[in-house]
């Protein structure tokens, strides 16, 4: 689990970093957002020519979504819930399904302030990254902030993920 870091996530200019790495590497993208409600997609578009590598995003506020068209299982829902690393996998996994591209992004988590459970709480936020080939890795954050910090600093995370993966790629 990652826990809140210092400094100003914003500042760095992750989808400015991404961008030559997803052309270079010849790599397409999906989004599934929950939390984030479109964030990510929003940071990534900030870049011109991002239509080359970045095909669309689905935003899954709601579970009938989540299930109907990203094809969580209803299991994953009812049983641990749509704040979870199952349901971050199957939504990264849906995305670059249903978009077909090389690799889907996910978030799922509660904003704030309100829709705390017992057992998880206000800034609970799991991202997932899924390839074509198998990978599959999945983070768990709890941010202590407002519900506007919550959801920049899980699109900035969640940007990190992806730059970490591509600069894997990239050795």
């Amino acid at each position: 689990m990652n826990d809140e870091k210092s400094g100003n996530l914003a500042e760095e200019l992750l989808e400015e970093k991404v961008a030559p790495l997803l052309r270079k590497l010849g790599l397409k993208l999906a989004t599934a957002e929950s939390c984030t409600g479109g964030l990510i997609g929003h940071h990534l578009t900030n870049i011109a020519g991002s239509s080359e590598y970045y095909m669309g995003g689905i935003i899954s506020y709601d579970n009938y979504v989540k299930q109907q068209v990203l094809g969580v299982p209803v299991g994953v829902l009812e049983t641990v819930g749509a704040v979870s690393e199952e349901c971050a996998i199957a939504m990264a996994q849906g995305a670059r399904r249903v978009l077909a591209t090389d690799l889907g992004l996910s978030t799922t988590g509660i904003a704030g302030p309100g829709g705390a459970t017992p057992g998880k709480p206000v800034g609970l936020v799991y991202i997932a990254l899924a390839d074509g080939e198998g990978y599959v890795r999945c983070e768990k954050f709890i941010w202590q902030a407002d519900r506007i910090s919550n959801k920049e600093r899980s699109a900035q995370a969640a940007l990190r993920l992806l730059f970490g993966y591509l600069q894997q790629k990239m050795a």
